[in-house]
């Protein structure tokens, strides 16, 4: 996915005073030294032949990817204007929150947002925006023409295109060689195969951020993820598709087995099934999340805590991707897609380990709940290799 940066943005300077190109500074939380940009291209023309100065009102974070972003950002500029209209809440992001759970519409309204995006030779696509920085923007060394515009849009439109590309190769890299589905699968052929998911996922989530939602955005996106396909006549209509999705939403789901209970599934408190093991992990997440809030502590503040309490987290997900099924469908469960979405539960739970023992260095936490957090996390890593030998038929 692209790196969003605006919520780690101290403050920042563009400068587009000389044609075809754009240079810059971003400092972000957590780093001394400045981002340093030196990108090909021209801005909007609201920019084009200005020096934008930016500051950040809010308290900014630091940046979890901070290790890898480069401090010297080449590449070409993409879309950089301070005109584009967003929609702004007129009240707190928790009480807008919590008015969408209540059926409410939070107040909002229209409002400038600088959008800074560039394609990094290193990084990929980065991109800030935000309707909360303080601008500065001095008077145009030089004028658009719109000749310049036109070519503006069409470089702006082709760096995107190429980093498009980079994505679908990414895709088709994983793709390649993979086994017919109707030939006995691996562990192995599994894994290589939700690599492809992960690469088709990141390409979808950079098309949906960069064009939004709207319907001429989701023909776009559908062209470039090659959704559409020549027998389009074959195709279901949006009513028929919602047609088919209420009348599967209508019909109950299958009970678990009642044999099984405690070794496939349990039901929560709040009624749904779940694995016990992705509910030991997610209930043990949240655990450590609040304790963590409880002693006054942000988690995003710290890279290894917020690595530990994250990756925690993900490991939950992952589990449950990978044993969700077992409550009713246990016939029906391929050990090896099983084991091979274990090992991705087990990635995770390593990196939260990792972020975990960077945490007891800094003495961040009190021992005791690091004695604990350490213990829960070493147990559930056990169960994951225990039920990985189950699913290979060692156990």
């Amino acid at each position: 996915m692209a790196f969003r940066i605006h919520d780690c943005v101290v403050r920042g300077e563009i400068d587009n005073r000389t044609r075809g190109m754009v240079r810059g500074k971003i400092w972000l939380a957590g780093r001394e030294a400045p981002v340093i940009l030196v990108l090909r291209g021209n801005a909007w023309p609201d920019l084009a032949g200005c020096r934008l100065i930016f500051t950040n009102r809010l308290k900014p974070q630091p940046l979890p990817q901070a290790e890898s972003l480069q401090s010297l950002q080449r590449g070409g500029i993409g879309d950089l204007t301070a005109s584009r209209k967003v929609r702004v809440f007129d009240v707190p992001l928790e009480e807008a929150m919590a008015m969408y759970e209540r059926r409410e519409k939070p107040p909002e309204h229209l409002a400038n947002s600088l959008y800074l995006e560039w394609f990094s030779e290193r990084n990929g696509r980065v991109v800030i925006e935000s309707a909360d920085y303080d601008l500065v923007i001095s008077t145009p060394e030089w004028r658009m023409t719109p000749e310049e515009e036109a070519e503006r849009a069409q470089q702006a439109a082709e760096s995107m295109v190429d980093f498009t590309q980079m994505l679908t190769d990414e895709v088709e890299k994983h793709h390649r060689g993979q086994k017919d589905p109707e030939q006995p699968w691996d562990e192995q052929d599994y894994e290589k195969f939700l690599r492809e998911c992960d690469a088709r996922t990141d390409k979808y989530g950079e098309l949906l951020d960069k064009y939004g939602d709207s319907e001429e955005a989701e023909e776009k996106i559908a062209e470039e993820m090659g959704w559409n396909r020549p027998d389009d006549d074959e195709r279901l209509s949006l009513e028929e598709i919602n047609a088919l999705c209420e009348g599967a939403t209508n019909e109950p789901p299958p009970e678990p087995d009642p044999l099984t209970e405690g070794i496939n599934w349990m039901r929560a408190g709040d009624g749904e099934i779940r694995h016990p093991l992705q509910h030991r992990c997610h209930e043990s997440a949240t655990k450590f999340q609040r304790l963590v809030g409880g002693l006054g502590l942000d988690s995003a503040a710290d890279l290894d805590l917020d690595q530990f309490i994250f990756e925690f987290q993900i490991t939950g997900a992952k589990l449950a991707g990978a044993l969700s099924s077992l409550a009713r469908e246990a016939d029906l469960v391929d050990p090896a897609f099983t084991v091979a979405y274990l090992k991705r539960a087990l990635g995770h739970l390593h990196q939260s380990q990792a972020g975990l023992e960077a945490v007891a260095q800094k003495t961040l936490l009190p021992p005791g709940m690091i004695a604990e957090a350490r213990r829960e996390l070493f147990e559930i890593r056990e169960e994951i290799l225990r039920l990985m030998d189950r699913f290979r038929g060692r156990g």
